[in-house]
């Protein structure tokens, strides 16, 4: 939900549809509330309302359609444009929809995205402090989480990852499984990727299961500053990994897969051998990918698809298993 003109239906096309950015010029006005079905994991299946922003939609959604609209729901998307002049009226509406959200979907989790953050001309993490306290103090004790994304880069990603995540069943179990994969293979790390969308799933990292936020907050006095910048590696860990590298691997696979489909070409897979580690993205099963990063020279990419390979069945039943818990 957002306003009209927030950019809700670019950033469900780039991620769902699989468009490029610079297509989302040709994308008309949402009228009233586009119900899309998409099959994420096989058998599960996101039921996304993309609701038109039009105050007399708004309106609407808030009185005749109110239980429609707020029942049964697991994750409410609020936008703001972060360019926004009507900030104002945008908080009205979000208080408006909070409040149905929790009289009819009391357990729902909340995220708020801070939209079109490439248009800011001031300072980013200074507008995106500024919109987050007037956010969080809108959202009251509600626990929300606040990102801030542009369609132009991984930040779109690192957002739907979160949000994905949150409505996987059994992800931990995943995550568990990609550990014993790590030390079968001798990787740093291992990232299990949804296939169409090449949203995150699970890592074998524990203490980075998930793209982290640009805040989760309670109330004010939990507020965390932004993570726009990342700080550089510690001498002390020499494979420390860059802290955005799952939504920009995201990305750029989707480019990649783009541009692929643009010579009418299917992507399969991916080898990267670098002076200082190795990187294998393959397919693990019918639904997802698979990533194994390898800083040991000694280890084989070879060795490597054998175990993967190896564990294609295991994770075929665990994630039959997580669809249907």
């Amino acid at each position: 939900m957002g306003a009209s003109g927030s950019g809700k239906t670019s950033m469900r096309s780039l991620i769902f549809s699989n468009n490029p950015a610079s297509s989302t010029a040709r994308l008309g006005a949402t009228i009233d509330v586009e119900q899309n079905h998409v099959r994420f994991l096989g058998d599960l299946i996101l039921n996304l309302w993309d609701c038109g922003g039009q105050d007399a939609f708004m309106d609407s959604y808030l009185t005749t359609q109110r239980s429609t609209i707020f029942q049964h729901v697991g994750v409410m998307i609020y936008v703001f444009d972060a360019e926004t002049r009507e900030m104002n009226k945008d908080l009205e509406y979000y208080r408006d929809c909070l409040d149905s959200l929790t009289q009819y979907s009391p357990e729902a989790a909340v995220f708020l995205l801070v939209h079109k953050m490439d248009l800011v001309q001031e300072p980013k993490t200074t507008m995106f402090e500024k919109k987050r306290e007037e956010v969080q103090k809108a959202s009251g004790d509600v626990i929300i989480t606040v990102f801030g994304t542009s369609i132009y880069d991984e930040s779109l990603y690192r957002a739907w990852s979160s949000i994905v995540h949150t409505l996987i069943p059994n992800a931990a179990v995943l995550n568990k499984h990609l550990n014993i994969v790590a030390a079968a293979c001798s990787a740093t790390e291992v990232i299990l990727f949804e296939r169409t969308t090449f949203l995150v799933i699970a890592t074998s990292t524990a203490s980075s299961s998930l793209p982290a936020s640009a805040s989760t907050t309670s109330s004010p006095s939990s507020i965390s500053s932004p993570t726009y910048t990342s700080s550089p590696p510690s001498p002390l860990d020499p494979h420390q990994m860059h802290p955005k590298r799952y939504e920009r691997t995201s990305e750029l696979i989707k480019a990649f897969k783009w541009s692929c489909s643009r010579v009418r070409e299917e992507f399969h897979s991916l080898e990267l051998d670098m002076y200082d580690f190795t990187a294998v993205l393959d397919e693990m099963t019918r639904n997802t990918y698979v990533m194994v990063v390898v800083h040991d020279p000694t280890i084989e990419t070879a060795a490597i698809r054998l175990n993967i390979r190896m564990a294609r069945k295991k994770f075929e039943e665990l994630q039959g298993d997580s669809i249907g818990t």
